[in-house]
């Protein structure tokens, strides 16, 4: 019956000697190893086999030898057998054997081949933790090792940072070029990644249209920022997909361990805020997680569940910004914006509540309405001027859309040559050659088309060469700063103009606000400019009475020379000097310094600390004083937050609150207090005097 068993195949039996030694190997086995026959006897088996080791570090499997010394009985162990070049596996069973004297006489046991059935489950393992499209680690294992990888953080006082970065405007990827095209974008995206993030980092698919990347040791949110914008540059650039050019937008979530979260639960939820953040800003940007986030998560669900009624309530309006000619200072034509003035929250700005209008689908109804008020109001507009119209990419697809921009032209009465459409380059991303046939459709109609933001995103020449463009916008990123020493953006200004004259485009410069840069852009050749330096966008009521007066000349009114970023704000911070900390009221705030107000006669050169809030501390010195104004210079300078604002690199870390006799957990939003106690406190101990601030003064922006 044994015989019978090893020929079929079913399994094997081998036996030692009391030393450990082979006496005994089914000749099936030989064979099937292609051994000699009698060639492993005299072998022992801690040298013919090797043991599974658990993936577990804290279980460990014992040895082989150690095993078969302790004389324990051997039941399904998997080992691998010492063979170069090949990888076989046995599954073994065996018992230890005595004699009549009770004397250890060897083993006696069982084998069969599992290698094809490893291999299988592995397969299996593989398909259950990793991503099938791009071979990453799927969002499954990648949850496991972040969790395990912050435990053991915890225990070693480390950080961890983690970026999730969403691929915009994926699912149009999908939809016009298909599933295949959209699989092999991904492919490109992740070894793009792999190239960014380095050796160190872990980079995973989530699922979708997002991937992770996970950093250990990371907490300067200098680095991060940097590295975002370096995610957010490359995974921009276009990629070839079944032959196709597909080009995608990308936007980044930062949080950091344990600043933002102790556990994977929490780190995710914060990068993932960070995400939308960043996508409520207008995509392509990244933004740091910060505990204020939570509280405008719940504004913008708010927002979405108004917006939907905001046109039939009449909360929409649009407002008329002038483009005027830079040698005659006449207005030539005007840009609509939409406005939304909420009930309760006030005005709402375009860039919060546009995205979320694409993202919940109301983008197509609002544009609409945009289109047929706009074509009205310009219609009853005593002076022939021409009116821009912003297209967002959702509406341009439509495919009814010049037929949409046929009926408001019809509805109003006003000629097709009045109505000018803005297109972002976006509305090429993943293009199939819809785009060129709408392009067609509207020329014949006989509106104009502009290029808006050119060179802030996915620019390429080939867009000009083949769309039937009348104008050229260029974004006001490129105006901010030009005339600042050594920089670059009045040259990309003047090859932009150069390039727009030789295709007989018109070019506007957006976004002027100062005189020198009103001299710059006219110097470069721009035709025309649009900016604060002559109106802001105003109600239609507002134009109507000025064209009634036929006052189109607008005269430049701005500061002389455009003044480095500097945000104009009203918050309460707090200023630790020695073992004091004082309530003031910061009024202003740059990269490299700010003006403080709250506290008296604080003599230049005093070294201070500004609590920013959030774990924010950052060290100055007071360079000017004034009563109770200061302008202090930072130390370090901040950084970009990712949207307008600005932060430090380095925070209060929980490790050190945590020292201070504090639970560890994420920080909180004065984490300095908790460290500090009551010493910043004491009254007796201040060197100055700390004076109650108003609030802004009337007609004050801050």
């Amino acid at each position: 019956m044994l015989d019978s068993f090893e020929a079929a195949g079913l399994g094997w039996f081998w036996a030692t000697d009391s030393e450990g030694r082979l006496i005994y190997l089914s000749p099936n086995a030989e064979r099937e190893l292609g051994w000699e026959t009698g060639e492993a006897i005299g072998k022992s088996l801690g040298e013919l086999f090797i043991a599974e080791q658990a993936d577990d570090p804290d279980r460990p499997e014992r040895p082989l030898t150690f095993l078969l010394r302790a004389r324990n009985s051997i039941s399904q162990l998997n080992v691998r057998l010492a063979i170069e070049g090949r990888e076989v596996w046995w599954e073994i069973a065996g018992k230890p054997q005595f004699d009549a004297n009770d004397e250890f006489v060897g083993y006696r046991g069982s084998a069969k081949d599992i290698t094809e059935a490893r291999e299988s489950q592995r397969d299996a393992e593989r398909l259950a933790q990793f991503d099938p499209v791009t071979g990453l680690p799927n969002s499954q294992r990648a949850n496991l090792r972040l969790t395990e990888m912050l435990k053991a953080y915890r225990n070693t006082k480390r950080s961890c940072a983690l970026l999730i970065i969403n691929l915009d405007r994926f699912k149009h990827i999908n939809e016009t070029l298909g599933h295949a095209a959209g699989d092999e974008l991904l492919k490109q995206a992740a070894a793009r990644l792999e190239r960014i993030a380095g050796g160190k980092a872990e980079i995973a698919r989530r699922g979708g249209n997002a991937f992770q990347i996970v950093l250990p040791d990371t907490d300067d949110r200098g680095t991060l920022g940097d590295l975002a914008q370096r995610v957010i540059q490359l995974l921009s650039q276009p990629y070839s997909v079944e032959g196709s050019r597909a080009i995608i937008g990308t936007t980044v979530g930062v949080a950091v361990a344990p600043y933002d979260g102790l556990d994977a639960d929490a780190l995710i939820t914060a990068a993932e805020l960070a995400v939308q953040a960043a996508n409520g800003g207008g995509r392509g940007q990244y933004r740091f997680y910060s505990s204020d986030l939570a509280d405008g998560a719940k504004l913008r669900r708010q927002i979405e569940q108004d917006l939907r009624d905001a046109i039939d309530k009449g909360q929409l309006v649009m407002h008329y910004q002038p483009v005027v000619c830079t040698k005659t200072r006449l207005v030539r034509s005007c840009e609509a914006l939409m406005r939304w003035h909420h009930p309760d929250r006030g005005d709402i700005r375009p860039d919060v509540f546009i995205p979320i209008a694409e993202e919940i689908g109301v983008i197509k109804a609002m544009g609409e309405w945009a289109l047929h008020e706009v074509c009205r109001d310009a219609r009853a507009w005593p002076v022939d001027l021409r009116v821009a119209v912003n297209v967002s990419a959702v509406q341009f697809t439509q495919d009814d859309f010049p037929q949409i921009v046929s009926r408001a032209l019809k509805q109003s009465g006003l000629p097709p040559e009045r109505l000018e459409l803005e297109i972002t380059e976006s509305v090429f991303l993943g293009d199939n050659g819809g785009t060129q046939r709408v392009f067609e459709d509207l020329k014949a109609i006989g509106v104009k088309l502009a290029l808006d933001d050119f060179g802030t995103g996915y620019s390429s020449l080939s867009y000009l060469r083949t769309a039937p463009f009348d104008k050229i916008k260029i974004d006001q990123s490129f105006v901010r700063g030009a005339t600042e020493p050594d920089n670059n953006n009045a040259a990309i200004m003047q090859a932009i103009v150069s390039l727009a004259a030789a295709l007989d485009m018109e070019t506007v410069a957006e976004g002027v606000e100062s005189e020198d840069e009103l001299d710059l852009v006219t110097e470069r050749g721009a035709t025309l400019v649009q900016g604060h330096i002559f109106s802001r966008a105003v109600p239609n009521e507002d134009l109507l009475q000025r064209l009634e007066k036929k006052q189109l000349k607008y005269e430049p009114r701005g500061p002389a020379k455009h003044r480095a970023a500097r945000k104009t704000v009203f918050r309460r911070i707090g200023l630790i000097h020695e073992d004091s900390r004082y309530r003031v009221v910061m009024r202003n705030l740059s990269k490299t310094g700010a003006m403080i107000e709250g506290v008296m006669d604080v003599p230049p050169g005093t070294q201070v600390v500004l609590d920013l809030g959030n774990g924010q501390l950052a060290v100055a010195t007071v360079r000017r004083s004034r009563g109770a104004v200061q302008g202090v210079e930072f130390e370090t300078p901040l950084i970009s937050d990712g949207a307008d604002g600005l932060c430090t690199r380095h925070r209060v870390s929980p490790y050190q609150i945590e020292a201070a006799g504090r639970p560890l957990a994420a920080l909180p939003q004065d984490p300095y207090a908790l460290i500090a106690g009551d010493a910043v406190n004491d009254a007796l101990k201040r060197k100055f005097v700390e004076v109650e601030v108003g609030g802004p003064k009337p007609g004050t922006a801050y």
